[in-house]
């Protein structure tokens, strides 16, 4: 069979698991791991413990589309006084996965699960991230329940953790409810078929609207990036899709960033070590008050998040067409976080881009490893349990989940080059408005604003910088290197 007449999933699949070992990722399974697996047949049953029924409840989960491996639910509960009682159930993974198992040291290798077009790597074999660990329409599920109560403004005044047993009475994905929510479409059947739901949707959706305005007062950045879905036709790509940030998304954005900061809290307050996530001062800052100017505003000389916030609400509100490309220059130069290990009464760097000083990562830990180390910190909390893990083995996972997401991100980044260059290939010639995204000794990108695809400018880049718009035609494509070249035409 000629190469191209290949199956383009077979392609980028085989493409993936090259970028994966090139990397020091692990794309299969060891036999230790599915011996391991085999001798899990069920999901885990309460023990005993205090564990919560409140499988009644009116949980649901709201995800992508065609998400399996589902790590939360939420549940909403207007009390007096305008308050709120936000519920978010976590699944049990450390249920099943125990510290140091061989199912455990392949997802403290790899760190996260790996998502390519046409192909997921998943950190946990998915027997367990997309059955008896995820929380899945009409089954019982061991979690860990974080209850937040807000005020009428949004603003955090109580929370607490413990674990229950729950039931997800409607799996819901972001684009429906979205649309829904928008009055763009009807009510979602999933929703109607469930008594109350609906007013339990409408009451989360209107708090997570106030905890983003009180978070952007307090300097969160209003970014607003266009992500690219790449779309398959059987296993031939199609096309590629624009997804951008809709409400039910922002729901459940707005109440991880919460949970999250209400867990690392959490462990503050037992006196337990934690693993942070963290943007220091931004990269670039420099560059950025450059970027203002360009655009008409003013920034300060020392990083400031909330005259950042402001600039990018006014220029949300003068261009909303140009603002994903402003976004995506000031996220660039914001530079990547990292995670660290830190002991109670330090005083770590917050978050930049969330305006928060505690965030510990906690939310999927079917997903993230760092979530599952968390996981296992705050159910021995709850329990009055040693604490599992030392500071030092703390730091080393810390380093580690920190290098293998970096890795991680470059694996889906060059798989995702292939297969936007699968979809370019006919396209060599044609000329694009295209935007700078990077600009350093080791080359010039810029990503197109027609389709969101990122190639590297060979020709024509002298003295451009990030955020710089201009004209490109392109060059040439290399599917198995996943290159994409343009000049400045």
């Amino acid at each position: 069979m000629e190469p191209h007449e290949q199956h383009h999933r077979t392609i980028l699949a085989r493409i993936a698991y090259q970028a994966m070992l090139d990397r020091g990722l692990l794309p299969e399974f060891s036999a230790e791991v599915l011996k391991e697996l085999d001798q899990i047949q069920s999901p885990a049953k309460p023990n005993g413990k205090e564990i919560r029924d409140l499988r009644q409840m009116l949980w649901a989960s709201i995800d992508n589309e065609d998400s399996r491996d589902l790590d939360q639910l939420t549940a909403a509960e207007a009390l007096a006084d305008g308050k709120v009682k936000i519920y978010i159930a976590i699944a049990d993974v450390d249920a099943l996965v125990k510290k140091n198992s061989a199912i455990d040291l392949h997802a403290a290798h790899n760190t996260t699960t790996v998502y390519v077009p046409g192909r997921i790597f998943s950190m946990l074999p998915e027997r367990l991230s997309t059955d008896f660990t995820s929380m899945n329409p009409d089954e019982d599920r061991l979690s860990v329940v974080i209850e937040m109560i807000l005020n009428a403004d949004g603003i955090l005044t109580d929370s607490s953790i413990y674990r229950a047993v729950v039931r997800n009475h409607a799996k819901l994905d972001y684009n429906s409810v979205a649309a829904w929510l928008d009055g763009e479409e009807s009510i979602p059947q999933e929703i109607s078929e469930v008594p109350r739901l609906a007013e339990s949707i409408h009451l989360q959706d209107a708090v997570a609207e106030k905890m983003k305005n009180y978070r952007h007062l307090q300097g969160a950045l209003s970014l607003d990036t266009i992500e690219a879905k790449l779309q398959f036709e059987g296993d031939q790509l199609s096309s590629m899709e624009t997804e951008e940030k809709n409400r039910a998304k922002q729901i459940i954005e707005d109440f991880m960033i919460a949970a999250n900061g209400v867990v690392a809290r959490f462990l503050v307050e037992h006196n337990f070590p934690s693993i942070r996530r963290v943007v220091r001062s931004p990269k670039r800052w420099e560059r950025i008050v450059e970027l203002a100017e360009e655009f008409g505003g003013s920034l300060p000389i020392a990083p400031d998040s909330i005259a950042l916030e402001k600039f990018l609400n006014q220029q949300k509100a003068a261009d909303p067409q140009r603002f994903p490309d402003l976004s995506l220059a000031v996220i660039k130069l914001l530079g990547a976080g990292e995670y660290t290990a830190d002991l109670p009464g330090d005083n770590p760097p917050g978050h930049f881009g969330l305006a928060v000083k505690d965030y510990a990562h906690s939310t999927a830990p079917n997903r993230r490893y760092t979530d599952l180390i968390t996981q296992r910190l705050v159910k021995a909390a709850i329990d009055k349990s040693p604490v599992p893990y030392s500071l030092d083995e703390l730091d080393v996972l810390a380093k580690q989940c920190t290098n293998m997401e970096n890795a991680v991100n470059k694996v889906e980044r060059q798989v995702n080059k292939s297969a936007e260059a699968m979809l370019l290939e006919s396209r060599i010639g044609e000329q694009f408005e295209a935007i700078v995204t990077g600009a350093a000794d080791k080359g010039t990108w810029v990503r197109l604003l027609s389709v969101p695809v990122e190639g590297k400018l060979v020709q024509g880049f002298e003295g451009l910088d990030v955020g710089r718009r201009l004209r490109v035609k392109l060059r040439a494509v290399n599917v198995e290197k996943g290159f994409i070249d343009f000049v400045k035409s």
